[in-house]
């Protein structure tokens, strides 16, 4: 298989750089992704069959006719139903009780059908459960419309056009009227206001008379909005990526003056939930570990409102959410050493003191347990959602009551690797600063004592934890005898808190070591075929991944990078672009010429050399408002260029989708198939 490539063609002496790839509406730019597709389906041809056989594989492991669990509310029972030959879903519903009455509701794959990209944002009920808006985005550049619709089938009527993904209902309603809030952008796509849109009920409400609520006008921080599950109090916060503020609103009267729990303070996040006669508040004002305090509502309109500590801040573990219902609450723990989560539930008694302190037992070590939603404020029956490398999906009634689980569904898999044929281990490498780094790994259970080719993944960015997750996919790797790594470099959330802080800003460089010496460690503890690694990561794994790739070519066979960050530092020092203002408080501004410097030596277009790059597969979207189309196509355009040995270099352009990849759930499939045939091509196993 051969590397022709179009980069000759399209070589500017003027612009080394490639810049000009950055002209979207330039007739060279579209030719040269075209001729780049062109040429990465000519390389792939061959192993179109293997690709086939993957796709056809995975169908076979999975089941394709999807009910999801019911959600039951106040006055209907909720839930999906995805066809075996369907993209997406449609959603149902029945009154309580009556099973018999089943309606749908929405149709999504009908509302798809006639778009080349379709993604649903965000569905929200009315309070009577009469009415349902939801936004959708058919282009792909998350730019959304708001619709709204008489349940259960009353004609879809769109609302306004060009907002953010979220809606969000006030508990204003009425037989004639509701209210319903919404977000809109700035020029570079920053959720910058929240709105609420009076509706009267049975007519098309238009824009203009939508009320501005809150406005954020520091350009790195981003507004979002909720609703306490007690349903009395809307929450609008306003967040950069290490500082938050958040107001609140009276539910029931939505055009109030929002009120502000605590004014910003640099560096200082904080989340905040919410009982009859109390407010709590999730900081780390205090400790990096975060901390619970609590206060009075009646005491906020004191001259110095006074929060009390209810859960204090250890150095073991980080405080990562809270969850409030009638009875107390429902915490999420990170432990640090354990590097995962655990839930602990605390009970409480009208003078808000913990009658009750328990952690929920864990299925196995290496677990995701998480709190599924709960409608309901007053319920005494959690659903939990656990999983792990070797375990599907499973949901669980958990009564605290009595303590009895119930399982309710888990995901069923069909084929030759039964989960039971899986086996996984944790092992720790050694950074380059003495930092113990921990590594995850799954294979077939047969397998285990001998070096495996091996897939390494890594993320490492914006707190973000890669917790154990069941891919169904992933099974005709492993099946294959490929063994799947997960490294939890700095930068990452799996050691908390201070695992994030470690690995940004100045101390990103921790993020490449970390991934570097879990290559290393897998390779000598056994685990990994030296020769037979590839890396792989998406959007700012891409950046780990890439950078990875220029300073050690030689440690990996191949690599996969998907919607890459690459051109960190170009990106950074232009403020129009979206994203860019935000990330200061994650990269730097590089307006400061030691950050310009600190990102300088890292961006993975900046640092391209001339040497043996190993196999590169590279992903990029033209519709991607998050990491632009020309990031992956100048780090294409550059290592080609730079090559010296005879690996291939490979671009493919979806010119129909945004940063999540294809819509809908065949495409996306098909082309995880053809990613993992170049895997497999690339660790010798593609026969």
């Amino acid at each position: 298989m051969h590397n022709d490539h179009p980069v000759t063609d399209y070589y500017r002496a003027d612009d080394p750089q490639w810049h000009w790839l950055e002209q979207r509406d330039c007739t060279d730019v579209s030719g040269f992704l075209t001729a780049a597709n062109r040429q990465h389906a000519a390389w792939f041809k061959p192993l179109e069959p293997l690709a086939d056989a993957l796709y056809d594989g995975h169908l076979r492991r999975r089941e394709l006719a999807v009910t999801s669990l019911a959600t039951t509310l106040d006055h209907f029972t909720f839930w999906s139903e995805t066809a075996a030959d369907a993209e997406y879903p449609c959603w149902w519903r029945h009154r309580n009780g009556q099973r018999d009455t089943r309606e749908c509701i929405l149709d999504v794959t009908a509302r798809a059908a006639e778009q080349a990209f379709y993604e649903m944002g965000d569905m929200a009920l009315s309070p009577d459960e009469q009415w349902l808006a939801w936004t959708e985005d058919t282009q792909g550049d998350e730019r959304f419309r708001l619709w709204l619709k008489r349940l259960p089938d009353g004609d879809p009527a769109p609302l306004l056009n060009d907002i953010g993904p979220s809606v969000c209902w006030a508990e204003d309603q009425t037989p004639e009227a509701a209210s319903l809030l919404f977000t809109r952008f700035d020029d570079t796509q920053r959720p910058d206001s929240i709105w609420c849109l009076p509706i009267v009920l049975g007519q098309v409400p238009h824009s203009q008379s939508a009320t501005l609520l809150l406005r954020e006008d520091d350009s790195e921080f981003w507004l979002g909005m909720g609703k306490t599950r007690s349903r009395e109090w809307l929450v609008l916060e306003s967040a950069s990526k290490d500082t938050s503020e958040v107001h609140v609103v009276p539910a029931q009267t939505p055009m109030a003056t929002p009120r502000c729990l605590q004014p910003r303070q640099a560096g200082v996040e904080y989340t905040i939930d919410h009982r009859p006669g109390v407010f709590y508040r999730l900081h780390n004002q205090a400790s990096t570990h975060f901390q619970l305090d609590y206060i009075a509502i009646e005491a906020l309109d004191s001259d110095t409102p006074a929060w009390q500590p209810l859960v204090a801040a250890r150095e073991d573990a980080t405080l990562e959410g809270v969850d409030a219902f009638a009875w107390g609450l429902m915490l999420g723990e990170r432990d640090h050493n354990q590097a995962q989560v655990r839930l602990r539930q605390l009970e409480l008694d009208t003078h808000h003191q913990v009658t009750h302190d328990a952690y929920l037992d864990q299925p196995e070590p290496l677990c995701s347990q998480l709190l599924e939603d709960a409608p309901h404020f007053d319920t005494r029956v959690l659903r939990l959602r656990e999983e792990s490398f070797t375990r599907p999906p499973s949901w669980y009634d958990l009564a605290l009551a009595t303590g009895e689980r119930t399982l309710l569904k888990s995901v069923p898999v069909y084929g030759s690797l039964a989960p039971e044929q899986l086996v996984s281990r944790r092992l720790w490498a050694t950074s380059a600063d003495g930092e113990r780094v921990p590594v995850s790994i799954v294979m077939r259970r047969d397998l285990a004592d001998q070096p495996l080719p091996t897939l390494l993944y890594g993320y490492g960015a914006y707190g973000e934890p890669l917790d154990p997750w069941f891919s169904i996919a992933r099974l005709e790797l492993l099946e294959r005898g490929v063994a799947f790594a997960v490294a939890h470099v700095r930068g990452g959330g799996e050691r908390g808190e201070p695992w994030y802080l470690n690995g940004k800003m100045a101390h990103k460089e921790h993020s490449f070591d970390d991934f570097l010496a879990a290559r290393d460690a897998l390779a000598d503890q056994g685990v990994s075929d030296p020769q037979r690694i590839v890396a792989c990561g998406a959007s700012a794994g891409g950046l780990l991944v890439g950078t990875c790739i220029n300073r050690a070519p030689q440690a990996f066979c191949a690599a996969v990078l998907e919607v890459p960050f690459l051109d960190v530092l170009r990106t950074m020092q232009n403020p129009s672009l979206p994203l860019t203002t935000a990330e200061y408080t994650e990269w730097g501004n590089p307006a400061h010429p030691e950050v310009a410097d600190r990102i300088a030596r890292y961006s993975p277009v900046d640092n391209i050399t001339a040497q043996h790059y190993p196999a590169l597969w590279l992903e990029g979207s033209w519709f991607d408002t998050r990491v632009s189309y020309w990031e992956p196509a100048k780090y294409y355009a550059r290592v080609s260029q730079q090559q010296q040995g005879t690996a291939p270099v490979l671009l493919h352009t979806d010119m129909s989708s945004g940063h999540g990849g294809a819509s809908g759930r065949f495409k996306a499939w098909r082309d995880a198939a053809r990613q993992d045939a170049f895997i497999l091509w690339a660790l010798g196993l593609a026969d």
